[in-house]
């Protein structure tokens, strides 16, 4: 892991100065742009390096594919880039760089007139009922030229047709030279070589923007709004013809992306990708740690493109907005393709970073590239562990990961020192609380009871000695007298090693805290070098647990746990009992926890690394219900409690008593299932089994519902690559809701969802 330099730092200073944003919005251009209206649609270019156009939008209703874009068109050509209008879309065409526009309701209707067909185009705003386009070359570098404009009107019969405008032609203006272009409800507005920003149509004078001085270096419109990006300070200024209720823009925030609604703008931040918006909205809705590089609005529902894997994102700007859009699950551009160097603040997209996918390049020539903005700072939790480079965006890192002083105060974390001293006084006041209070005891005792101790103290000397297993500790004369021998690891139950305390002890540097790989009730677990070079996990309970379980309980759990040995369970390799100890010794488990990676920010696992876990944590509860005898019920089966190994191999962990005396065995086992099929759910969807910041915040309430409509998909994490076979994750939900049945009865055994984990995993060969 890489530390933030100094060149780190001056390449964020050179990105604020150089760096040109990408401007979204209602008639405004990107990879990803929705049409406004009551059958509002969004379209977006896909990644396959074809250019391909993918479209989804409302579900009319429940019989209706799961597919969106089953609904639209799919017979439409490759494109460039795409515009939204009121009811209908533009784009330019790949390979002639000619406009095309389409009524989603009429497939083979295209909305430009006869007299513009042949023009090549490098810019198209389409507005709500005409479209603007700058001449030129899409793929030239030259990005001015003069301003075509024609209508889109509504027929008698429902249907869209176009004409040259007359409304929109303006001489000056058609003397002029444009780089971008936004349109809106009877206006376009442009970024001209002459001045700063020149607006024409009938409707442009109630916006308030004539006679602006300022230079702008972006541009997006609403219907009745525009927005624009100073040139020198980077802040937004919008206008509205709303002079009642004039848009309030944020001071201060650089943006790489603005997109417009009915009555909100949004923007992608360039400091870390995160979403920001304005106006009218639900603050609440909006994705929290999330990064984006592409993003386009309708009416109250905004889409973006994830920068992490290209997956599609929606969220409505209001709660009272209908839940009906189910974006495709298809992977899409996070730009534009376009020619030529991509210059200081950016980097060239590398399709190979996705490396769930074959892919090479995102665009269909091979000499084009996708410049996307750098990000320079990262989400909540995370550090930039490395700066932006020619062909790679800045490195996010979790936070739980800093160990140097370059990203203690991104992280805002105490400094190590200081951290220490409180440990320290900590550890004290631990320490000399308990043996105080310890002494004043033994004072008291001593004086009660001292004929007592003095004439039993031979006789009873020898039978405090530990001796569960059949080899014993050796004195601790003796082994102070001569080295501690090496002992082999014999398998249980024959023979489980008994390691000295002093063992333990070097192994975990005197159980210090940077040795702690976890805590819970029973105590603290530590990573161990053992003297033959082996790593372990040192399970040391804390004074409440020793306290509460005596001899008896734990000789009782150490025969359950050394009859216990298979594959995927973490097996115990020996124990300590010295000085009232109780320690426990597992095979070490570098991988750390499913939890972790799930949601603790360590590597996100792909999906056929997660059918794989799925199905040996299955197999491990299947042994301890099934192949022991006797049968070990877990009671608190979590992806806390799965363990990877060196091979990513599932380890069931932290299982323990059982007992033979269960009322009802079936009953405790279905619990475990019950269990595991909220496990099920994290690892198709990445989410916590409880999120307050969620509705509901119960995994269960959420999740089952979906899955029994029929609507699986939507529960698969957006955080990871998608796969090309999504049928074995639907399979998987399906498994999950029978474990989450409210009648035990109706669950299945482990030893059912382990066949089936095992069938899914032979198909998810195909991920």
């Amino acid at each position: 892991m890489r530390s933030l330099s100094f060149s780190c730092f001056f390449s964020f200073l050179v990105s604020l100065i150089f760096l040109i944003p990408c401007i979204l919005g209602f008639g405004s251009m990107g990879p990803i742009s929705a049409s406004f209206g009551d059958n509002s649609l969004f379209c977006a270019i896909d990644a396959s390096g074809k250019q391909q156009v993918i479209c989804w939008g409302h579900k009319h209703n429940s019989s209706q594919s799961q597919t969106p874009s089953s609904m639209y068109p799919s017979n439409l050509p490759p494109m460039a880039a795409l515009s939204g209008g009121f009811g209908f879309l533009c784009g330019i065409l790949v390979n002639t760089s000619q406009a095309y526009c389409w009524d989603p309701m009429e497939s083979s209707s295209d909305l430009v007139p006869q007299i513009f067909k042949s023009n090549a185009y490098s810019q198209v705003a389409a507005g709500k009922s005409h479209v603007c386009g700058v001449r030129g070359s899409y793929y030239s570098e030259s990005d001015y030229g003069n301003v075509d404009c024609w209508d889109v009107v509504q027929t008698g019969n429902n249907t869209l047709s176009s004409k040259q405008s007359t409304l929109f032609y303006d001489q000056y203006v058609n003397t002029l030279s444009f780089k971008k272009i936004v349109s809106g409800d009877g206006f376009s507005c442009g970024i001209s070589t002459e001045s700063g920003i020149t607006c024409w149509g009938p409707n442009y004078g109630s916006l308030g923007i004539a006679d602006v001085s300022d230079k702008f270096v972006g541009l997006t419109a609403g219907i009745s709004s525009v927005c624009g990006i100073l040139e020198e300070s980077r802040d937004v200024k919008c206008w509205s013809n709303n002079g009642s209720n004039p848009i309030s823009s944020p001071i201060g925030v650089e943006f790489v992306s603005l997109t417009a609604g009915a009555e909100h703008f949004c923007g992608i931040r360039q400091d870390n990708h995160a979403i920001m918006c304005w106006g009218n909205f639900n603050q609440s809705l909006i994705p929290k740690a999330s990064g984006f590089l592409a993003i386009a609005s309708s009416d109250s529902l905004t889409c973006g493109i994830r920068e992490a894997d290209l997956v599609l994102d929606c969220w409505y700007v209001n709660a009272s907005a209908p839940v009906d859009y189910e974006p495709p699950l298809e992977l899409c551009s996070p730009g534009l393709c376009t020619p030529g160097p991509c210059g200081d603040g950016k980097f060239a997209f590398n399709a190979s970073l996705l490396n769930e996918l074959d892919l090479t390049s995102l665009c269909v020539r091979k000499d084009l590239k996708i410049c996307s903005p750098c990000g320079m700072n990262c989400s909540e939790g995370f550090f930039p562990s490395s700066s932006c480079s020619e062909n790679a965006d800045r490195v996010c890192t979790p936070c739980s990961l800093c160990q140097n002083s370059s990203c203690q105060y991104v992280c805002k974390l105490p400094s190590p020192k200081k951290k220490k001293e409180w440990d320290h006084l900590l550890h004290l006041a631990l320490i000399i609380g308990p043996s105080v209070l310890g002494i004043l005891l033994l004072l008291v005792g001593w004086c009660c009871v001292l004929p007592r101790v003095m004439s039993t103290k031979n006789e009873e000397g020898d039978k405090k000695q530990f001796a569960f297993f059949a080899r014993k500790p050796k004195p601790e004369t003796e082994a102070n007298s001569e080295p501690h021998p090496s002992v082999s690891v014999a398998p249980c139950p024959e023979a489980a090693q008994v390691f000295r305390l002093s063992e333990l002890k070097d192994a975990t540097n005197g159980f210090k805290e940077f040795n702690e790989l976890g805590r819970g009730s029973y105590g603290f677990v530590y990573k161990a070098l053992l003297p033959d070079g082996r790593q372990v996990a040192v399970k040391r309970a804390n004074a409440a647990t020793i306290i509460h379980t005596n001899s008896r309980e734990f000789e009782m759990e150490l025969e359950i746990l050394c009859n216990a040995r298979h594959g995927n369970i973490v097996n115990l390799l020996g124990y300590c009992a010295e000085m009232g100890e109780r320690i426990l010794v597992y095979e070490y488990m570098p991988h750390g926890t499913l939890h972790d990676h799930l949601h603790g920010g360590l590597s996100p696992l792909n999906w056929s690394l997660r059918l794989k876990i799925a199905m040996q944590a299955s197999k491990g509860l299947e042994y301890l219900h099934k192949d022991i005898s006797p049968p070990i019920v877990h009671h608190d089966v979590k992806s806390s409690n799965i363990l990877l190994d060196a091979e990513w191999g599932a380890r069931i962990a932290d299982f323990g008593l059982l007992s033979t005396n269960e009322k009802d065995l079936n009953g405790d086992m279905k619990s475990d299932v019950y269990n595991f099929g909220i496990v099920l759910l994290e690892i198709l969807s990445g989410r916590k089994p409880y999120d307050s910041d969620c509705t509901p915040p119960s995994i269960v309430e959420w999740a089952v519902p979906i899955i029994k409509q029929g609507k699986a998909a939507a529960l698969i994490d957006r955080y990871v690559s998608l796969p090309r076979n999504v049928e074995p994750l639907l399979k998987l939900a399906d498994l999950a809701e029978l474990a989450l049945r409210e009648e035990p009865g109706e669950r299945p055994n482990m030893s059912y969802l382990a066949l089936s984990l095992e069938q899914l995993v032979k198909e998810g060969l195909v991920l």
